[in-house]
Order: C-alpha cells, then sequence, then structure tokens
C-alpha cells in the first residue's frame, strides 16, 4: 500500500518538473518563467486531476500538507518583495512617480467598484462592503517582482522609463497592500477577535524601532551569511507572518513588513538569493498547485465569458489610462507613457496571492475566483508582445545611450 509520505513526496516531485518545464517553455516564448510556472499549477495539473488522470495523486490528506506549505511559501515570497522595495528608488523622480503611482490605483479602484456593482447579484456574498473594495483592490495591484523580471529580461532595468515604471510599482504596492488590509479587516472574518487589530500600531513601531536595529547588527558588516544568522532571518519571517494572521490580517502583512525592515546595506546579498532560489523552485509551485485546485472550469460558459470580458477591460483600461495620463501630464513622451502603461497592467504572482486571500475568506466563489486569475495571467502576458511593438531594442539602446531623452515632453 503507497503511504501517505511516498505520495506526498511524488506530488512534490511532479510539481517541480511541470513548473520547471512549462516556466522554461514560457522563457522561450519571450515570457516571464512565472507566466508558465502559474500555468503549471493553475491549469495543468487540476485539468490532469478533473479528468481523473492524476486524481489518485492529490487526495484531501495530501492537499492539506500542500497547502500549510505554499502558505510558508507565500510568506517567503512577500519577505523577498519587502526586501526588494528600495526607497532609494525615490531619489530625483518622486514627484512623478507619486503621480503614476497614484492614478494608476485611483483610476482602477473607481472602475473596480463599478465592476463589483455589475458582479454583485451573481457572485457577491451577503456582506457586500467587503465584496466591493476587494474588488477594486485586485484590480489595482501592479506586480513589483514579476515587473523587475520583466525589466531585466528584456535590458530596460537602466533605462529612465524602466527605473520610473519599478520606482511607480514600489509606490502601488505599498498603497496597494494597505488597501487590502482595510478590505480584510472590512470583511470582519479574519481570524480572531477584531479589537487585535489594533495591535498594528505598536507592533509597527516594534518592528521599525526595535528589530530592525538588531537586523543591522546581526548582517551588516558581515562578508558571509552564517546558518544561524539565515535561521534567525526565516524564524522572524514566520513569527511576523504569524502575527499578523492571529491579529486579523492575513500572514502575507507580517512577511511583506518583515521584508521591509531588513537593513539595506548587506541584507539584500546575503539573504535575498538564498531565501529566493530555494522558495520559488520548491515552494511557490506548490503554492500555484493549491491556488489551482480552486479553479472552477465551468466559469467559461457564455455567461462567464461575457464577464470575463468587463473584468479585463476595467482591469486593462484602469491601470494603463491611469499611469499614462499621469505620465503624459509630467511631461513625458506619447511612446514612455505608454510603455510605463503597458509595465503597471503586470500583475503575476501578486495577484494570484490577493485571489487566494479573497477566495479564502469567501469574498469570491468559485467561478469569480477563476475568471480573475485568467485576468492575471493575460494582462501579465500581453506585456511582452506590448512592449516589443512600443519599446524594440534599437529605442532601447538610444535611451541607455541618450537617458535624458526618455522623460523629455513632447
Amino acid at each position: 500500500m503507497t503511504s501517505h509520505a511516498t505520495i506526498l513526496l511524488l506530488d512534490l516531485a511532479l510539481i517541480i518538473v511541470l513548473a520547471r518545464a512549462l516556466g522554461a517553455g514560457a522563457r522561450a516564448l519571450g515570457q516571464p518563467p512565472v507566466i508558465g510556472e502559474v500555468l503549471a499549477g493553475v491549469f495543468v495539473l487540476p485539468l490532469l486531476i478533473s479528468n481523473g488522470i492524476g486524481g489518485g495523486l492529490f487526495p484531501a490528506s495530501i492537499r492539506a500538507d500542500l497547502s500549510a506549505l505554499a502558505n510558508i511559501g507565500v510568506a517567503l515570497f512577500m519577505f523577498v518583495v519587502g526586501m526588494e522595495l528600495d526607497g532609494g528608488l525615490l531619489r530625483g523622480k518622486g514627484k512623478v512617480a507619486a503621480a503614476v503611482a497614484t492614478a494608476s490605483i485611483l483610476l482602477p479602484l473607481g472602475l473596480g467598484t463599478l465592476l463589483a456593482w455589475y458582479l454583485a447579484d451573481a457572485h457577491a456574498p451577503t456582506e457586500r462592503t467587503g465584496f466591493f473594495v476587494f474588488i477594486a483592490v485586485a484590480l489595482s495591484i501592479t506586480a513589483f517582482p514579476v515587473l523587475a523580471r520583466i525589466l531585466t529580461d528584456r535590458g530596460m532595468q537602466r533605462t529612465p522609463v524602466g527605473s520610473l515604471a519599478l520606482t511607480c510599482a514600489a509606490i502601488n504596492d505599498v498603497l496597494a497592500w494597505v488597501l487590502l488590509a482595510v478590505a480584510v479587516t472590512l470583511t470582519g472574518q479574519g481570524h480572531g477577535n477584531q479589537w487585535l487589530v489594533l495591535l498594528v500600531v505598536p507592533y509597527l513601531a516594534l518592528m521599525v524601532w526595535v528589530v530592525r536595529p538588531l537586523l543591522g547588527r546581526l548582517l551588516v558588516g558581515r562578508g558571509k551569511l552564517t546558518p544561524g544568522a539565515l535561521a534567525v532571518v526565516v524564524a522572524g519571517v514566520l513569527l511576523s507572518a504569524a502575527f499578523t494572521e492571529w491579529i486579523g490580517l492575513h500572514l502575507i502583512f507580517g512577511a511583506f513588513l518583515f521584508g521591509v525592515v531588513m537593513p539595506r546595506q548587506g541584507a539584500r546579498e546575503l539573504v535575498h538569493d538564498r531565501v529566493a532560489e530555494l522558495n520559488g523552485v520548491l515552494l511557490l509551485p506548490i503554492f500555484f498547485i493549491v491556488a489551482g485546485l480552486k479553479v472552477d472550469l465551468s466559469a467559461f460558459s457564455t455567461t462567464g465569458l461575457g464577464e470575463l470580458a468587463w473584468i479585463l477591460l476595467a482591469a486593462i483600461t484602469g491601470k494603463f489610462l491611469g499611469a499614462f495620463g499621469a505620465a503624459r501630464l509630467s511631461g513625458m513622451s506619447t511612446r514612455h507613457s505608454a510603455v510605463l502603461g503597458t509595465l503597471m497592467n503586470t500583475r503575476g504572482l501578486t495577484e494570484l496571492i490577493v485571489l487566494s486571500i479573497g477566495a479564502e475568506l469567501g469574498l469570491l466563489d468559485a467561478r469569480l475566483y477563476t475568471l480573475m486569475v485568467v485576468m492575471a495571467l493575460l494582462t501579465t502576458a500581453m506585456a511582452g508582445p506590448l512592449l516589443a511593438l512600443l519599446y524594440p531594442p534599437s529605442v532601447i539602446t538610444d535611451d541607455l545611450v541618450a537617458p535624458r531623452r526618455a522623460p523629455t515632453p513632447v
């Protein structure tokens, strides 16, 4: 008889191999590897399971184990995202970045509210306030890590428009997580008593004025990362995530903040690559599988496809027009404004995490969750082809040689 441990190990091997294979395929097609990895977890394996081909590999008991591992993967991913945020990005472009980031959140929030009103009768839970706020927030997300990967793959990270996009995405991330925390609180479905959320204030003070200096002493000035120091960091991430989960927010907020307070000097080189590599190979693909098990293929009915069209229209229009309009008003050229609008539409894994929270809290039913996942994939996948048209390698080279020409008005 096949043991529980044997099935779990087989599942982990299958998840890793399939994620890497589809990730390599996505890269060969000019897409970020995360597109293929998400497809592996969200559609390929669930499709095999629903057809009975792989059903025996993912019994309920195994799914519980995978869910626990997925939560760890999400926590470590959010920790890495927090580490990647750099306040230095704001130097010299704070006003333009703030204008673009704000506009690319406010317009999607407005369109998201209208979309939630349209979808409410068919999909909203009894308590609609949290649903309206959540849909609005979900449409305002930009995936900072995916955007950074796209810029690096295309050699855009040192161009003025690429640097500005990173800055806008960083501001967007912070604002979006704050709004998501509000949405989670409004649902009244967070874990624990509602008054516990007030503990977030002393928690923030503790992280900034106590934990950050201690991490500086532990990491700054050391030539290498010792196993003991790495253990302290990982334990700190999990404890911070556990605390925010306990007070009624979600574990992602604690993990994210722990990454934000990591000392910039030395910490990134010592911690970032080691944590991100292991997490990306093993734990995040597990999260994709857990997220994929919530997908409902019956969502692709005539009605569902009509709803998907409205979701895509609101999502793409809100981010693109918000960023494009603010960039043009700030004096950027039409080309660079369009590039910025395209980049701000990338959602990727960050959006998938947000949608999983919505499903967990009962704000998204299975059909709407599925349609929103498709939106996240399509808005990320379209970045590559659009950038090839709007910002070909010859223009990138020109901007690198004469970077001052990029943000000038026309």
